[in-house]
């Protein structure tokens, strides 16, 4: 594994330092819980952040009253950290706020070492987690953009649809040959990333952001497409050979190749495919079991790529122009 030190990694040391300076800076008791907090409310993303933010400062609360109340009735007693945990973290959760368990304990601990509360240690407390929180909220306001990444996603997602495409036009037209079929573990290792990637540039915008939702849902679709892919490579393998409708279904497939994009334009394609069925209607019934086996699995691999259409078609498209290169994503299926 290579040693690296990421952009997360860089923001929670710098913030962690930052927020000890302050709390110290500002003559506060244990101010280094200052940076604990910090280090424990940078995430990946600036929604996650605002939540972790949100409950620490909501657990830094409830462990502040808490404290005042075990402490000052029972007594400064080891044991009543332990019976005050036992309170305190499930009315955590049910504030909804347990990512601030952690750092809420070290609180408690302050208490329990001060040996008494005065009006003074509360405000030292509370501000611990203020500039600790403050310091990762300002820390996680910039978060590189995932565009470029994303987009990449996209161009080698739609360049392996293209190509398995491709394999089955070969396939249709002149049968089997080496293929090593690469692209699809690639494919669902790519889909996979990619989803992760637009929810967390998703994550990454306080205000709602249509294109960044689109690009999610586009690698949904793009899943579900590939699902049906996998299903039709079986039942175009199970064809022996060659035959007249198998050679239109491959010029088909071939056009369908060349306009995979982020946009759509599905319901051409899927008219195409209505004058195809209508076509095939017309022509002679099979005269052997052969053939009518091929074209029994011809017919089942039409209908799988009529739903295959028919998933894009509820898709509005991804029509942008990119900062980078000015270039605007195309129609396609």
């Amino acid at each position: 594994m290579k040693f690296r030190i990421g952009y997360r990694t860089l923001k929670t040391a710098v913030g962690a330092v930052i927020a000890i300076i302050i709390a110290q800076g500002l003559g506060l008791e244990n101010y280094a819980s200052a940076g604990i907090i910090t280090i424990l409310c940078i995430k990946n993303t600036k929604k996650k952040s605002l939540r972790a933010s949100w409950d620490r400062i909501l657990a830094g609360l409830i462990a502040i009253v808490f404290s005042i109340v075990f402490f000052e009735l029972i007594g400064y007693y080891a044991g009543v950290i332990g019976l005050l945990l036992l309170f305190f973290i499930p009315t955590v959760v049910l504030f909804k706020a347990t990512d601030g368990v952690a750092s809420s304990s070290v609180i408690i601990l302050h208490f329990y070492s001060a040996g008494g509360v005065t009006f003074g240690f509360i405000l030292n407390e509370f501000l611990l987690v203020l500039i600790g929180v403050g310091m990762a909220l300002l820390a996680n306001l910039y978060m590189p953009s995932l565009d470029r990444k994303i987009e990449e996603y996209q161009r080698k997602i739609e360049s392996n649809f293209k190509n398995i495409f491709k394999e089955i036009v070969y396939y249709l037209r002149h049968g089997d040959h080496n293929w090593d079929g690469k692209e699809i573990p690639e494919t669902i290792q790519w889909i996979n990333e990619a989803k992760v990637l637009s929810f967390q540039e998703m994550e990454n915008q306080f205000l709602h952001n249509e294109e960044e939702s689109l690009y999610f849902t586009y690698f949904k679709i793009r899943e579900k497409q590939f699902e049906i892919i996998e299903r039709v490579l079986p039942i175009i393998t199970s064809i022996s050979k060659t035959v007249e409708q198998g050679k239109i279904i491959a010029d088909f497939i071939e056009e369908l190749s060349e306009h995979i994009h982020g946009g759509n334009t599905a319901d051409i394609y899927l008219d195409k495919l209505n004058k195809m069925h209508k076509e095939f209607e017309k022509m002679e019934l099979p005269k052997t079991r052969e053939e009518f086996e091929i074209r029994a699995a011809l017919f089942h691999f039409i209908n799988e790529m009529e739903q295959y259409l028919l998933i894009k078609r509820s898709f509005k498209g991804i029509v942008k122009q990119s900062k980078r290169n000015k270039n605007i994503v195309g129609e396609g299926n």
